[in-house]
């Protein structure tokens, strides 16, 4: 109640740049830039994504990821590597490049096993699905804080548990109510692309790290997708350094879900980790 009266004592132009300066937080959380590195899974313990389409047959990918904040080579500042373990897409590899200059457009070069060739790619479309999941581009990787215009909402009441799959047969996470009955802060973004396939997004967000548990999409007036995050503190001094365990998605249009999800022992960060984890000679070496 107290963030609450503080911020109805900001004027205007204050708040637009409170909301923008949160905004910034979430995107600082959500690419852990609290730490110099990050890993989810390992080749014999991966990250598991379940992509359940609206009646259509239920599939697992296992994966890898490993995320260098610290790269800092040339114009590169940081890379994120991502090896597919299982699927139709095993032994691909993905290596993105995130460049200093955050208004130039990330690169993508892809180690395709079958023909055991490295193909470039350009920056996709934000609204693009990532591995055929719910959760496109521009929720992983792409959507920047100036992407959108915001409104801070203020504090409000979270009623709801986190939304996930059960299967016992895979021991995914049960739905997680650990956010259920505390205040958080609302933040509404709009995108400034005009005829977007959302017209407003409202976030769920901690009032002190800002990690991101709910997002829900809108158009036309009508509620059409829902991300949650189950964020976990990295006890660090900086509160925005936090972890996921897992993220739900659903499009409430198709009925189409996902489930991203790993244990806490296989996250780690800040490890003693050469560089050379995160170049094409490590591409070049995946196989199916």
């Amino acid at each position: 109640m107290r963030l609450l009266l503080i911020l109805l004592l900001i004027p205007g132009l204050a708040w637009a740049d409170k909301a923008l300066e949160i905004a910034r937080d979430i995107y600082f959380v959500n690419h852990f830039f609290a730490v110099d590195n990050i890993s989810y899974g390992d080749k014999q313990h991966p990250l598991q994504l379940l992509n359940q389409p609206a009646g259509g047959k239920t599939r697992l990918v296992r994966l890898e990821r490993h995320l260098n904040n610290r790269y800092d080579k040339g114009d590169i500042r940081a890379r994120d590597l991502v090896i597919f373990r299982s699927g139709s897409l095993r032994g691909t590899g993905i290596l993105v490049d995130i460049y200093k200059d955050p208004k130039r457009p990330l690169s993508f070069a892809v180690w395709l096993p079958a023909l055991r060739k490295i193909r470039r790619h350009a920056e996709p479309d934000q609204a693009d699905t990532w591995g055929g999941s719910v959760f496109t581009y521009g929720d992983i990787y792409l959507r920047r804080p100036s992407d959108e215009r915001h409104e801070l909402l203020g504090e409000v009441e979270f009623t709801d548990c986190l939304g996930s799959i059960e299967n016992t047969v895979l021991s995914t996470p049960a739905p997680w109510c650990g956010v259920r009955g505390r205040r958080l802060l609302k933040l509404r973004s709009y995108p400034r692309r005009a005829g977007w396939w959302y017209d407003w997004r409202d976030q769920y967000l901690d009032p002190v790290s800002h990690a991101d548990y709910r997002s829900e999409y809108f158009k036309d007036g009508r509620k059409i997708k829902i991300i949650d995050k189950a964020w976990k503190s990295m006890e660090l001094s900086d509160p925005r350094g936090q972890y996921w365990l897992y993220w739900y998605g659903e499009d409430l249009r198709s009925g189409a879900r996902g489930l991203a999800w790993i244990s806490g022992n296989q996250v780690s960060w800040n490890r003693d980790v050469r560089d050379s984890l995160w170049t094409l000679a490590t591409l070049r070496r995946l196989r199916r």
